[in-house]
């Protein structure tokens, strides 16, 4: 691992001094990001359905704290888990810090690689959390998923921090201010050799193997849809999800299959308990004239103490439902 101390508005190398000598490196940086960083930041776990990768992240860095390298002179390789070690306080009980870890391009283009996600409270173990004391600094580390990246020269390498990553994490119950400490923290970066050494190169990637596709035919069209809203009016985010495969027909069989998903999440201002997620799942089974149809939807919101989840499930055989369920229940937040 190779270790870059952060200083103030850089990631300078090892035994470098701040670009700035007379900034005060040894000052906090302070970040309350807002509810609409995350918007961009794709899926949990893409499913290589083009619209949920990683947008630019140039937004997402208007409300983050951000370290940049230098320009780079010569092509950078990483493969393994970044870790993030840093020095920060909170002014609330409850906490989170989002790292992530971007490929800056000339033009400025962020395309974010990997991140990480700390609950602050799980500082030291994911078993037992504690609660923050405000304005006490700590000590903590926050791994980034595991990574095999090249960062060509000219290009610069971006650590971003943001103290909420909504939706692909639940915030806060409320807006916690962060303050990051450079001169006791740093970025560790699993860089690898460009020149193994002789005798230590990997060996080569055989042929994929793969079984044939099976011959289908397509009878209703796909839709892919990432919409991201906000409302200037009642200060409304929202971020519409829509994944529909369409409906196929495996030609052997004669079985028709459709999927739609359908997501959306939003928040109101800087209010952490508006946040609220629905996920709607229609999946479609038919042979000639047996058709059937199951539709499940689930709504999480919360409160400052608790998560409320609201659930439905229908079937369908034809246009006639067959079997109906609701589920309301209540969780504890427990320091999340």
């Amino acid at each position: 691992m190779r270790a870059y101390p952060l200083s103030e508005n850089r990631i300078e190398p090892p035994g470098s001094r701040p670009a700035d000598a007379g900034a005060d490196s040894g000052g906090g940086l302070t970040v309350r990001s807002p509810l609409s960083v995350g918007q961009f930041a794709g899926k949990w776990a893409s499913y290589n359905a083009p619209p949920d990768l990683p947008y630019d992240q140039r937004e997402e860095d208007g409300g983050s704290l951000v370290f940049n390298t230098p320009v780079l002179r010569e092509r950078t390789e990483i493969l393994g888990a970044p870790v993030v070690e840093l020095s920060v306080s909170a002014d609330r009980p409850v906490a989170m810090v989002a790292a992530r870890l971007s490929d800056v391009a000339p033009d400025g283009r962020a395309t974010r690689v990997t991140y990480g996600l700390l609950n602050l409270t799980h500082r030291d173990s994911h078993d037992h959390p504690e609660p923050l004391e405000p304005g006490r600094r700590y000590r903590v580390r926050v791994q980034l998923n595991g990574v095999a990246q090249a960062f060509p020269a000219g290009h610069r390498i971006r650590l971003s921090l943001s103290s909420s990553y909504w939706p692909l994490a639940w915030p806060p119950p409320e807006p916690a201010l962060l303050t990051v400490y450079p001169r006791d923290s740093a970025l560790l970066l699993p860089v690898r050799p460009l020149d193994a050494p002789e005798g230590t190169e990997p060996e080569p990637f055989g042929e994929p193997e793969g079984a044939p596709r099976a011959a289908t035919t397509r009878l209703e069209p796909d839709e892919h849809r990432w919409e991201v809203r906000r409302d200037l009016v009642d200060y409304r985010s929202a971020l519409e999800i829509v994944k529909d495969n369409g409906t196929v027909r495996f030609d052997d069989v004669g079985m028709e299959v459709g999927r739609r998903a359908y997501e959306e999440y939003e928040s109101f201002a800087d209010d952490f308990t508006s946040v609220s997620g629905e996920s709607t799942w229609t999946m479609r089974f038919g042979r000639g004239d047996w058709q059937t149809t199951t539709v499940t939807r689930t709504v999480l919101s919360c409160t400052a103490e608790e998560f409320l989840v609201h659930a439905t499930l229908d079937a369908y055989e034809g246009d006639r439902r067959v079997f109906s369920r609701e589920w309301s229940e209540t969780r504890p937040r427990d320091l999340l």
